[in-house]
């Protein structure tokens, strides 16, 4: 449970940074591009980037500034396959006051950067900003169903394993019981919340509480609090 804590926080606060980094990443290209001189440019050549099991190539362009410098620059960004083939032709902007300070004019060599920090971010941000949500959601409901939902008594029928969430390698337990509703002759099964403890042996008697929206059985709370709080 703890665990669970730490990660949704820390995968937030990771997003929201990386969003903020890519916002700045795209606010200094953009700056670059609005003061930038165009000029044509060739790829010349294409420098392999050997990483684990994997090669990534990085076009080598050269190009004539305006002051009839020959510059020749590596671009940052490098792909598989390449983006770009030996000898074909490019378009290329640089800095008027530093020539070498030059890129290809693309979408993925002036904003890939930008794009996959932000996009990365992202997807950090939103998992651990759901996980706030749904947590916070699931409280707000579980106060609305003590207030104003029915109690009633459910047999208890056994402790099972939430093989669908996985820990530290430890499933959680879920308290399961069953209540047959009077009027309709229904029966409705319930489970707990997870808990991150065996509670087979706080379990004494043979009914749990459990209070269940009159309107929508399905939407109920299994009351754990006869169980002891698990130390930190």
């Amino acid at each position: 449970m703890k665990t669970v804590g730490v990660v949704k926080y820390t995968f937030t606060a990771i997003g929201l940074l990386m969003m903020v980094l890519a916002l700045a990443w795209y606010a200094n290209v953009r700056a670059f591009v609005s003061r930038a001189t165009v000029a044509p440019g060739m790829v010349v050549d294409l420098l392999p980037s050997r990483s684990d099991n994997s090669t990534t190539w990085r076009p080598v362009v050269r190009f004539t500034s305006a002051d009839r410098q020959n510059i020749e620059f590596t671009s940052n960004t490098s792909s598989n396959p390449p983006s770009y083939s030996k000898g074909e032709k490019v378009e290329v902007l640089y800095a008027p006051e530093n020539p070498r300070d030059a890129k290809i004019n693309g979408f993925f060599s002036l904003w890939g950067g930008a794009s996959i920090v932000g996009g990365l971010g992202a997807v950090f941000f939103l998992i651990g900003a759901s996980i706030i949500a749904i947590g916070r959601m699931r409280a707000r409901r579980d106060e609305y169903l003590r207030a104003n939902g029915t109690r009633v008594q459910a047999r208890f029928q056994q402790v099972e394993r939430n093989e669908r969430i996985r820990v530290n390698g430890a499933n959680p337990f879920r308290i399961v019981c069953q209540w047959q509703d009077p009027a309709t002759a229904q029966l409705h099964v319930f489970r707990s919340a997870n808990l991150w403890f065996d509670p087979s042996d706080h379990i004494k008697g043979k009914d749990v509480t459990v209070f269940i929206d009159r309107n929508n059985p399905k939407k109920y709370l299994v009351d754990t609090s006869f169980l002891p709080k698990l130390a930190s």
